[in-house]
């Protein structure tokens, strides 16, 4: 949390190195710049992103989240997600399964509706607690508009390399169409000593949507790489947000792009004594956008499909509402009746054929 002095990552520990992409040099459209993030998409679907100039307002966001966080418990639960498959709101720990076997998470967070935060005062999805509300005009929707403009100007680099006529991409991104777009703050516990592999096993995931801008200052975060065994730590650099691609990514782009499993540990050795706290903002597509392979606008994404072998997995039929409700909603714990219930939650994990 801001003020408060952290223990630096242990250098002993193994990451795994991301690539770097500049986002002033991607907004003048530099073509090296632009080469590092297709490298980066294709082949792991994370890197970091620096000169992005949204660190004042990350640090307002972290002060909203501990403000939340702080309120008693029953106050907010008043403001819960519920178990029908909205994700905004307050999400308590608890509340979610993370292995088929109905293992309980141990995070509390707060979601913001881009819709909500942008319409304010006017209620789009949900009302929220006290402490957002205070922080809504000078705090989040700053952030929101900010974090728009970051992932937009990233999915139209992508929209150009994949040989999809100009603002394919923004037409399925619209910010005046109802989306699940949304910016979450998150609390996770100390836990000194880490945990078993074998507990570190569960939560892992591929994310819902399109596009992920992540602040975090201190370790957790792990990905699988492409073609490894074990999992690797992604160090936190300071004043670098770390991005990846979500499942309408790949969907979008016929497998083109990468949304790649990863997972959240407690922050290695003495990092571990300390809260960790978290800050997304997830790009998701229009409510009634279809989540399928855009193959009839780019002759690259209808190339990649036909190789694939089996091109079923990426025609999903759903539009991103319907397929975003069911992650969110086969997640609850309260809605579980054994390990389908953790299965019909899944997305792209189960499919690596398709990414």
């Amino acid at each position: 949390m801001p003020g408060l002095t952290l223990p630096p990552f242990p250098e002993d520990v193994p990451t795994h190195p991301l690539l770097v992409v500049d986002y002033q040099r991607i907004k003048a459209r530099d073509e090296a710049e632009i080469d590092t993030l297709w490298k980066a998409a294709t082949e792991l679907g994370f890197w970091y992103l620096k000169n992005h100039g949204v660190n004042e307002e990350v640090n307002g966001m972290f002060d909203m989240g501990a403000e939340t966080m702080r309120l008693p418990l029953d106050e907010k639960m008043k403001y819960e997600q519920g178990d029908e498959g909205m994700s905004f709101g307050y999400k308590a720990a608890g509340a979610n399964a993370t292995d088929e076997t109905g293992n309980l998470d141990t995070v509390e967070f707060i979601n913001v509706s881009k819709d909500d935060a942008l319409a304010w005062p006017k209620v789009v999805h949900r009302t929220y607690p006290s402490t957002v509300n205070a922080r809504m005009e000078s705090t989040i929707e700053p952030f929101i508009r900010k974090s728009l403009e970051v992932n937009n100007t990233l999915l139209a680099v992508l929209n150009d390399r994949l040989g999809l006529p100009v603002g394919a991409l923004a037409q399925r991104h619209k910010v005046d169409e109802p989306s699940g777009s949304e910016s979450r703050v998150i609390k996770n516990p100390p836990r000194p000593g880490g945990i078993s592999e074998e507990k570190a096993a569960i939560g892992a995931h591929t994310d819902f949507g399109s596009l992920s801008f992540l602040h975090n200052r201190l370790g957790g975060l792990q990905v699988l790489v492409p073609g490894a065994e074990t999992w690797q730590y992604v160090r936190p650099i300071p004043g670098h947000a770390i991005c990846n691609l979500g499942d309408a990514m790949t969907l979008f782009s016929g497998g083109i792009l990468r949304s790649n499993l990863h997972r959240v540990v407690p922050p290695p050795k003495e990092q571990g004594n300390y809260e960790r706290w978290s800050l997304v903002f997830f790009t998701r597509p229009g409510n009634s956008i279809e989540l399928r392979p855009l193959a009839d606008e780019s002759r690259l994404i209808a190339e990649a499909v036909e190789k694939l072998p089996s091109r079923d997995t990426l025609f999903t039929g759903a539009t991103a509402k319907d397929w975003f409700a069911r992650r969110i909603k086969n997640q609850r714990i309260k809605n579980r009746t054994g390990p389908e219930t953790w299965k019909a939650s899944r997305g792209m994990e189960h499919k690596p054929e398709a990414a």
